[in-house]
């Protein structure tokens, strides 16, 4: 299937590049290394960070706070473990957050098929966006790191733009910047409601990314456009 609409908006993270895929695996071995300096167990410290990791990202305020600063949520949700197990202080918290950082740094990549994708989309005449969330910085950074701007005619980023998805004026932002109408526009993404939902409540279509091939939610009521599995889907 060919995309009638001429304007294609892509999400950044989990979409062209892999930001979390490795995220829990690289955990996993953190603990592992830190737990006996703690007197704890590896799997008994590691279980209890993705209880509080879990926790932290799906309250909406600790959400919107920790993807403008992920080192300091990282600090957070390691303190709330760390008060869960009875064990570590503050020093040690923040010691595993930045070990978590800088190795996380090192495993972020660009999906294979993420370049040629978009290439192709160029070549068959779509103008192409990008909408990211999260700090100006870490954003920014991913963006300069693996010289992604310059295939796109508008990138937006929530910590410069000063708001992010779902809401409304970001997608119509873009759609203003590019001279387009909201039914001329797909935007794809991980997120169901960044980037099925806030685009579909502007009369855009959207289109979710399942890379994980999990099938929507059960208790969702956000039905996308379509479903794909990689980036390619979309050719």
């Amino acid at each position: 299937m060919t995309w009638a609409a001429p304007i294609v908006i892509l999400d950044l993270d989990d979409t062209i590049i892999n930001f979390t895929g490795m995220s829990e695996e690289c955990w996993r071995v953190i603990c592992h290394e830190s737990a006996p300096g703690l007197g704890l167990d590896g799997g008994q410290l590691h279980a209890a960070l993705m209880v509080e990791r879990v926790a932290f990202w799906a309250d909406p305020e600790s959400n919107r706070m920790g993807r403008h600063n992920l080192s300091d949520a990282s600090r957070l949700i390691v303190v709330r473990a760390f008060k869960a197990l009875g064990a570590g202080n503050d020093e040690q918290a923040a010691n595993l957050a930045r070990l978590y950082s800088d190795r996380r740094h090192d495993l972020i990549y660009v999906f294979p098929e993420s370049i040629s994708t978009i290439e192709t989309l160029r070549a068959r005449g779509h103008r192409l966006a990008m909408i990211t969330n999260g700090g100006a910085e870490s954003q920014r950074g991913k963006i300069v790191r693996f010289d992604l701007a310059r295939h796109f005619d508008c990138v937006l980023v929530e910590g410069e733009f000063g708001i992010g998805k779902p809401d409304e004026r970001v997608y119509r932002h873009v759609l203003k910047e590019l001279g387009a109408e909201p039914n001329d526009a797909v935007m794809v993404g991980d997120d169901l409601e960044r980037d099925v939902a806030g685009p579909q409540s502007v009369g855009m279509q959207g289109v979710w990314i399942d890379r994980a091939g999990t099938g929507l939610p059960a208790n969702t009521t956000i039905k996308p456009d379509r479903i794909i599995g990689a980036l390619s889907d979309l050719l």
